[in-house]
């Protein structure tokens, strides 16, 4: 049944009066004052008020309350772009292929150990070389940003740590400053590149002379926040990702039977914290509503899940396999288009770690669904157990396609059984 059209009005009413609660009161300040403003200003006291020196020390002060709260807020930090490795044509395996090869393993653990016996160190390090270098040859094209103007250099790898460590590498490759700040983390797992993100905030934050990066003049998106949740206090969620040797001396990585209990878990911590931060003020009056008409005048109501989608139009979720990305859509109550870009992810470029997010954030801009303003919601998983969240608004949307989809998004949504 379709809402008649005052239902509607209504509902746009109480939306938009919460949002914009204080743009409302100014109005019916200013509406009060014109309705008595004869009486108010025949008053003695208001006429001392105004004063001219009075109002102008008080003008004054309202001016450097402006101005210190100005200095003392954070600097905004923004994403001037991004690029994403794109594998030459020669590294592609056809899934007929696979598929075949597969079928012909008959005991896999084994024979994929057979294989890895050949992975050496600096067979590592030259694939290494080959993706890292690949994406910032691209992303300095793109920027037309000298290597040399560079101050802050953040890298992460969960688990390849060679010496020298990749900022090294990065730093003698292109030639950066000697004095750069530069950072490797490692051991973080698949949610290490939003935390790269917000180490990297950190320091242009605290750097006084930084231009580029806190400016919106060149910038393509704006950080709005970026939360993180760490739940290792537990022995659950500690142990759910652990990297171990097996009897025979094998190193791999052991999953828990937990794995999705704890995720699940930390991810409603995560959305405890970071909801207040982004949600309209409409959707946080109805969740208090509920929770006061549940826990306090004790009715048998469902507790209200705060729509989100009121507050981002685009949510990445890391793609670090379909049960995640399911149970996900599921909590949030999220359709099939919604975290399209996820499985599609998954399914053309497979489990890639934090970098998923990226790889989905281009399959949004390559689909032409991202405008100015959208608003963009990074989840990202990891071993500890962690949970990060990250909120960009976007402000300049991408006009020419030539990210990691370029050659095979019109082959993109595939059904996947």
């Amino acid at each position: 049944m379709n809402p008649s059209p005052i239902h509607k009005c209504l509902k746009i009413v109480y939306t938009k009066t919460p949002d914009n609660f204080l743009l409302a009161l100014t109005i019916a300040a200013i509406l009060v004052m014109a309705r008595f403003k004869s009486d108010v200003f025949t008053d003695p006291v208001v006429q001392a008020f105004g004063h001219p020196r009075i109002l102008t020390t008080g003008l004054f002060l309202v001016a450097i309350s402006v101005i210190v709260h100005m200095l003392q807020r954070p600097r905004k930090v923004y994403l001037i772009d991004y690029a994403c490795f794109r594998p030459t044509h020669h590294n592609r395996a056809p899934y007929a292929t696979f598929v075949e090869h597969v079928r012909q393993i008959s005991f896999f653990i084994c024979s994929y150990i057979n294989v890895y016996k050949y992975c050496t160190l600096e067979a590592g390090r030259e694939e290494a070389q080959l993706v890292v270098f690949s994406a910032i040859d691209d992303l300095l094209a793109k920027t037309n940003i000298a290597p040399v103007t560079i101050d802050v250099l953040v890298v992460n790898c969960s688990g390849f740590s060679p010496t020298p460590s990749f900022p090294d590498m990065i730093v003698n490759k292109y030639k950066m400053l000697s004095d750069i700040h530069s950072v490797h983390l490692s051991g973080m797992g698949c949610s290490a590149g939003l935390i790269s993100i917000e180490l990297a905030k950190n320091l242009l934050q605290a750097m006084p002379h930084v231009l580029l990066s806190t400016s919106p003049t060149k910038a393509r998106f704006r950080l709005k926040c970026l939360v993180r949740t760490l739940t290792g206090a537990s022995d659950n969620s500690y142990k759910c990702i652990h990297q171990e040797e097996d009897d025979k001396g094998h190193t791999g990585i052991n999953l828990s039977k937990d794995l999705m209990v704890v995720a699940g878990a930390t991810l409603k911590a995560n959305i405890t914290t970071i909801a207040p931060l982004i949600l309209p003020a409409s959707e946080k009056l109805r969740f208090v509503l509920s929770f006061i008409s549940r826990k306090l005048l004790r009715m048998k109501t469902k507790l209200y899940v705060p729509n989100f989608l009121a507050a981002v139009k685009h949510i990445c979720i890391h793609a670090g396999g379909r049960a995640v990305i399911d149970e996900i859509q599921c909590s949030l109550g999220l359709s099939d288009e919604q975290v399209e870009p996820s499985r599609m992810t998954l399914h053309r470029f497979g489990n890639i770690s934090s970098n998923s997010l990226w790889y989905e954030m281009a399959y949004i801009e390559a689909k032409l669904r991202m405008h100015r303003g959208d608003r963009l919601w990074m989840i990202g998983f990891g071993s500890g157990f962690k949970c990060n969240s990250a909120v960009w608004e976007c402000i300049n949307p991408a006009h020419i396609e030539d990210g990691p989809w370029a050659s095979c998004i019109h082959r993109y949504p595939v059904h996947i059984p």
